[in-house]
């Protein structure tokens, strides 16, 4: 039976390998046609030759080859219909005193600056369009306690929050936006920062949060922050009405 995806096309960033490389193969299996990108040629070609996709060698935080970037997919796959805005640096942070400002900033240009300059990109088109889907790589990190990197959980407290209010100046152009983490995955930028006994969250819970968001499922969880281990797609859909109307799964203040 033909997946409702079939034929649509998805742009996920960060693609070459970990988080990003799983969501482009889940999205390629429901038969969306993805393409790839990151800045290492040979990994994103490797996984676009896996998954019948497209290769796209590109920095984000720099605005001319995000433009780039979004235009060869368009010429080659046709209008993006979904924008995975995946990715992401860290740093190794002993001290925010004694790290170089340019290696600290050079984090946010990545994971805000970039998630920026690639919905900026897609926008104009979905609006056109009037239809169009965005997922935002957000980290727990940024509203956890305990965290002791001040580079990268402000990122990513940045971009979930950025989440939020595109969603909402989207609203009237019926254009999703969604902020999620996808838990704490083995990955090569998680490993050997966290102990062999930690949660570590399932490699496949969110390329399959990021599918069912796809389909238009959650469409009325605009802007909420979703987690992709503890918002398993059919519990979080028995719950929609509970987190807006009791304003849940968002950075708040509370006095």
């Amino acid at each position: 039976m033909p997946s409702e995806l079939e034929g649509q096309v998805a742009l996920v960033t960060g693609g070459g390998r970990g988080v990003g490389a799983n969501i482009a193969r889940e999205l390629a299996r429901a038969g969306m046609r993805v393409a790839v990108s990151a800045r290492t040629a040979d990994q994103v070609e490797e996984i676009a030759r896996e998954i019948g996709g497209l290769a796209v060698v590109a920095d984000v935080s720099t605005r001319s080859e995000v433009d780039a970037m979004v235009a060869k997919v368009e010429s080659e796959l046709g209008p993006i219909d979904l924008l995975v805005a995946n990715a992401g640096v860290t740093l190794r942070e002993p001290s925010a005193w004694d790290v170089e400002p340019a290696d600290w900033w050079g984090v946010h240009e990545v994971n805000v600056l970039g998630v920026y300059l690639c919905c900026r990109a897609v926008i104009p088109g979905m609006i056109e369009r009037g239809d169009g889907r965005i997922v935002i790589t957000a980290s727990g990190a940024a509203y956890l306690p305990g965290s002791k990197s001040t580079a990268y959980s402000s990122s990513k407290a940045s971009v979930t929050r950025f989440g939020e209010t595109l969603g909402l100046q989207l609203e009237p152009y019926g254009i999703p936006v969604f902020p999620i983490s996808p838990g704490l995955v083995r990955t090569e930028m998680t490993e050997g920062v966290f102990p062999d006994d930690a949660s570590w969250t399932p490699p496949e819970a969110a390329p399959r949060l990021v599918r069912e968001l796809a389909t238009g499922r959650f469409d009325r969880l605009s802007g909420r922050y979703l987690h992709a281990e503890h918002d398993p797609p059919d519990e979080l859909e028995k719950r929609i009405d509970a987190i807006l109307g009791d304003d849940l799964n968002a950075i708040r203040l509370r006095r």
